[in-house]
């Protein structure tokens, strides 16, 4: 079967996925942002996720770039990677996801395959997506659980889904998009095995065929949510051994010694994955009546941690004798981790509003990003702090980006006004004056 694939949503996600179709088969790109489509039509990936020569060799095998529905509507498989995000009260937020299933809606066709990639809790695909596109589609969802009598009327009338989660680690140029093992479903096993076949041909570590769209959908969310779990334990730790006076850096190494101990750092659980999708499985598991205490208490930790780290950082000054009021501080790094110019929601953020709550004037510097990115005013935003003569009262090492592991602590000893007060989260300062 000659297949043309229409990506939906050209995020992190979205794009490297297009790509890498793009080398064995015909693919559109499709987003609702003009300007994003304009920049990947120039060549230009501001995610950083596919360079100059990559963006010129997807153009080069004829892949578009569009904001147009009609240049989507002769394809026949249809991927749905836009962002499954939560609202303030940190329930899931289905919106993109609706919204993009009533534009498929309206192009789909009799047996198209709808696949879903965005993060859900198990359900969404057939509860949710699945009505919206009949509704749009004037079309039937066939399915395992379609009745046979229907089986023969649906075919000649009717569209499949299938989903396979996606497993984007954004800034990783090891762990790309053909070589993370990928897990595939399909709403009949005919179809489970195109939709395998289809990621099987581009994924060159292997795919893994779940046995139904639940279980793929499930086990996407766990995943996330386990390593939430695994840090908010860490991160608890580290609040306790801190309270002790105890290095936790040094604990961790002793305990990695075991050869079954699991290691991990303590730190800020920010961006769209770990910080957001485990808020998906609490939200289903409590609509069915069963409240998931370890997943919640985690998240509040995790959570929790930056109103510590802005407490800390506070305590130190106060203990070098630093005025707080109208005291400058210096943030280093924005993004939610190193090397990548991703800043959804990262707690780096919480961090500066706490300080900004103590009077504190907050500058920050992120060399991944630029002034236009940030939305949040509550500080400066900077290029360079080691190009001026202002000092600072305090400076917190958030990220640990490359360039910030070159900066020595007589570079950051420089810019400090009077004895310097060193607050590093990523262990990656010489003698900080404070370390999680």
């Amino acid at each position: 079967m000659n297949y043309k694939i229409a990506v939906i949503g050209l995020g992190y996600v979205g794009l490297p996925l297009a790509h890498a179709f793009s080398e064995k088969y015909e693919v559109v790109g499709f987003d609702i942002n003009k300007e994003r489509i304009d920049a990947l039509n120039r060549g230009f990936d501001s995610t950083l996720e596919l360079d100059e020569a990559q963006m010129k060799e997807a153009l080069s095998h004829g892949m578009i770039f569009t904001t147009d529905l009609d240049a989507i509507r002769d394809c026949n498989i249809y991927i749905v990677t836009v962002p499954t995000p939560i609202d303030s009260s940190n329930k899931p937020d289905l919106t993109p996801l609706i919204k993009s299933s009533e534009s498929v809606g309206k192009v789909l066709k009799k047996g198209d395959i709808v696949i879903y990639e965005s993060t859900v809790y198990p359900g969404v695909t057939e509860e949710v997506c699945v009505p919206v596109l009949e509704k749009f589609s004037g079309l039937k969802y066939i399915s395992s659980n379609t009745p046979s009598t229907n089986h023969e009327s649906l075919i000649t009338n009717g569209f499949y889904c299938g989903y396979s989660p996606e497993r984007i680690n954004p800034g990783d140029k090891e762990h790309t998009v053909t070589k993370i093992l990928k897990v595939t479903s399909g709403s009949t096993p005919e179809i489970a095995k195109i939709v395998d076949d289809l990621y099987a041909s581009i994924i060159t570590v292997g795919t893994h065929l779940a046995s139904s769209i639940k279980v793929a959908e499930a086990s996407k969310v766990i995943e996330n949510t386990q390593r939430d779990v695994n840090i908010a334990l860490i991160n608890e730790l580290a609040l306790i051994f801190d309270t002790m006076g105890i290095d936790t850096t040094e604990v961790i190494e002793a305990a990695a010694t075991k050869w079954n101990f699991i290691k991990l750092t303590p730190g800020l659980v920010g961006g769209h994955c770990i910080g957001v999708d485990p808020y998906y499985l609490t939200y289903k598991a409590q609509e069915l009546g069963y409240k998931p205490n370890l997943i919640l208490g985690a998240r509040q930790i995790n959570n929790g941690m930056s109103k510590y780290i802005a407490e800390r950082t506070i305590k130190e000054m106060i203990a070098y004798d630093k005025k707080i009021k109208n005291a400058n501080v210096l943030v280093m790094g924005l993004t939610f981790k190193e090397d990548c110019p991703d800043i959804r929601n990262s707690k780096v953020f919480d961090i500066i509003d706490e300080l900004s709550d103590y009077g504190c004037n907050v500058d920050a510097y992120d060399p991944w990003i630029e002034e236009k990115d940030i939305v949040q005013k509550n500080f400066t935003f900077i290029t360079d702090p080691f190009g001026t003569e202002k000092t600072y009262d305090a400076i917190i090492v958030a990220v640990g980006h490359k360039e910030f592991k070159v900066i020595s602590r007589s570079d950051l000893e420089n810019i400090s006004a009077g004895e310097a007060v060193l607050v590093d989260i990523k262990g990656i300062v010489e003698n900080p004056t404070w370390r999680l």
